[in-house]
């Protein structure tokens, strides 16, 4: 009887061991995944590639940056959005950004200009269709003290609101210079 004890005692054990191995390997992967989610979203790592310091010089001068109240919005709070999900997809689609600039990418400021209008409107698009998502976490129009705010902001604010317009439809250019539209005929020679 003994024997059988022992040998039901050694069995519960080997079926844990895989158990008790894959709960530890899951708190290491969510650490790692916490550790570089928080990494990758630092204004640091954001302008560590050469072609963002061209924004960055851009931003400085921005509300976004200093400002009276000294709240900072930094690259995460208007690229990356905060809820999961959405977050790791933008990730995921942010990868194909740090490949292209390892491999060389934007390398000069007449470069950047070059692909300025496509990356802003790439951005736009991408704001226009999550109804200015990151914008909102920070500015909610509900919330909004709109007796404090200028009369044509005031004004305008209300309106939006009312047609359902988002956030990106009024401000582009609020932390990054805004792209002059190419002309048709020198788009095309880009081309």
């Amino acid at each position: 009887m003994a024997k059988n004890r022992m040998t039901i005692h050694t069995g519960h054990r080997r079926a844990l061991t895989p158990l008790i191995l894959a709960f530890l390997a899951g708190i290491f992967c969510t650490i790692l995944l916490n550790s570089g989610m928080g990494y990758t979203n630092s204004l640091e790592f954001c302008t560590s590639c050469h072609s963002m310091s061209f924004n960055m010089e851009e931003y400085k001068k921005s509300i976004h940056y200093k400002n009276p109240s000294g709240v900072r919005a930094e690259c995460p709070d208007c690229h990356v959005p905060k809820a999961f999900g959405p977050m790791l997809m933008a990730k995921a689609m942010a990868a194909k950004d740090v490949v292209y600039e390892l491999l060389g990418g934007i390398k000069t400021k007449g470069q950047f200009e070059q692909q300025r209008w496509e990356m802003a409107n790439h951005v736009w698009d991408k704001m226009q269709a999550t109804d200015s998502r990151t914008c909102r976490s920070c500015h909610a129009l509900a919330q909004m003290d709109l007796a404090g705010q200028e009369k044509i902001a005031r004004k305008r604010h209300t309106s939006a609101e009312q047609e359902g317009k988002t956030c990106i439809d009024c401000h582009k250019g609020i932390a990054h210079e805004e792209p002059e539209e190419p002309d048709e005929a020198t788009e095309e020679t880009t081309q």
